[in-house]
């Protein structure tokens, strides 16, 4: 009875003094100061001064990142200390560079600036994020939601092609315009069916891993059991077709394949995944005019029909051109012209950031990505709930899948897809979806074991 009374002492006053959160304010502190001194040296390089504009462009973040980990004390003081102070390390990146290019627009054309609209949405997306971590108590609450989550999914994945709100930008049909304000709802509809897929595989694990017929050693699942595979590819093939876009109908498909694969164990649907993806991917090469473009550029982007046409290869080039004379070590930040890249501050930040970060700053910008998304795995696997294991597996996934797309067509190892680099580039639909993805992140992180178990660790 005493040990048990002890116990219960120490475990008052870890939750009064979580080591966790101490490591993770600390964290917070280096990341506010690294993000002040990129802008700084941003306003060094071009204006030759600093100026009061600085704090516009990084006060509001600091103070919305305090708020979220303010609320992490108190609602999940055990979530994991290095999650919060990574996104928030990429993201004020992300600002300072959108800023730095702002600066190079202004002087030369004085066209639309894009790094006030990213601070307005960093400090919304902040506070969803701090709403989501206050509001949602466990991954029990979602459990009760996986079907509503479909429904809001498909729902958010159709808005697009809507003929009042649905708006068509460089050739995509990928987003809705509201009082002014363009959106892309498909970036939240990631986070949706992501609840829904764990939901539907914890209930159906059992079928789709151990019943059907062996066929040369090998079982071969029952044909309703492997609808749901046709339906999630075939729901992709028509976001491809009908939205005209790549990258959106990668990603929900390699997501949907890594989850049944955790899910059921079974590389059976990984291999038949993987062979479907290629598939229509080279049908789609020949048959649509879209992908059949990407590709070429992708193959020969330096072959004049490719480098002169309209959304060919220029982009590409200038991207490559920009990381080759960054080199090593990089021209500094404010120090080269990444301008020159079309969608610099957007689709090819990850060019911008190498050319004047140099090789070094690209691969720590990887690092972090590579950081996060083990933190998420690792939160995944060390959790007792399947549907809690199949959500963070689902959430760490989607961020490195982004990564690995958006850097591939950046780099020439991919084609291009038009997906953003997850909070770095501009953008207010994928910083609102990534950063409640952080915070799911966080809260399903408190949970992965109960504080009886974390003092016997101790």
């Amino acid at each position: 009875m005493s040990t048990f009374t002890g116990a219960l002492q120490i475990s008052k006053l870890i939750k009064i003094v979580p080591r966790s959160r101490n490591l993770e304010a600390l964290l917070l502190f280096f990341a506010a100061g690294l993000n002040a001194f990129e802008l700084a040296q941003v306003q060094l390089s071009i204006l030759e001064k600093m100026t009061v504009d600085l704090f516009t462009y990084w006060l509001p973040p600091v103070i919305f990142v305090l708020v979220v980990h303010f609320i992490l004390r108190k609602k999940a003081s055990e979530a994991d200390p290095l999650i919060l102070p990574i996104a928030f390390v990429l993201n004020g990146l992300g600002i300072s560079m959108i800023y730095r290019l702002d600066l190079a627009t202004i002087a030369s054309s004085g066209t639309e600036l894009f790094a006030f609209r990213q601070v307005l949405w960093t400090a919304l997306a902040l506070g969803v994020a701090a709403a989501v971590i206050y509001l949602i108590p466990s991954q029990l609450f979602l459990r009760r939601y996986v079907y509503t989550a479909m429904f809001v999914g498909i729902l958010l994945l159709l808005l697009p092609m809507l003929p009042v709100i649905g708006t068509t930008i460089n050739g995509a049909t990928l987003w809705i315009s509201l009082f002014g304000i363009t959106f892309q709802p498909g970036e939240l509809a990631k986070v949706a069916l992501i609840i829904f897929f764990a939901g539907y595989l914890v209930n159906h694990k059992d079928s789709l891993a151990v019943v059907g017929r062996k066929i040369v050693g090998i079982r071969i699942p029952r044909g309703r059991d492997l609808g749901p595979i046709l339906l999630i590819w075939l729901a992709s093939i028509l976001v491809l077709v009908l939205q005209r876009d790549l990258g959106t109908s990668i990603l929900y498909f390699g997501l949907f394949l890594v989850m049944i694969y955790v899910a059921t164990g079974r590389a059976f649907y990984a291999g038949i995944g993987v062979a479907m993806l290629v598939t229509g991917g080279l049908v789609a090469s020949r048959v649509l005019d879209y992908v059949s473009r990407r590709f070429d550029t992708w193959l020969n982007p330096f072959a004049p029909e490719n480098y002169d046409a309209a959304g060919g290869s220029y982009q590409i080039v200038q991207g490559v051109f920009g990381m080759s004379n960054g080199s090593v070590f990089g021209s500094g930040l404010g120090g080269g012209v990444p301008q020159l890249v079309p969608l610099a501050e957007s689709d090819f930040i990850i060019a911008s950031l190498a050319e004047e970060l140099g090789l070094i700053g690209f691969f720590a910008i990887l690092a972090l990505y590579f950081l996060l998304v083990s933190r998420g795995l690792k939160i995944g696997f060390s959790h007792s709930d399947e549907f809690a294991k199949l959500i963070a597996v689902g959430f760490a996934f989607v961020i490195a899948l982004q990564v690995f797309v958006v850097i591939g067509g950046v780099t020439r190892i991919l084609p291009l897809t038009g997906l953003t680099t997850p909070l770095l580039a501009a953008g207010g639909s994928s910083l609102l979806a990534n950063w409640v993805i952080i915070a799911m992140l966080l809260r399903l992180s408190d949970s992965t074991t109960d504080h009886a178990s974390k003092l016997v660790i101790r």
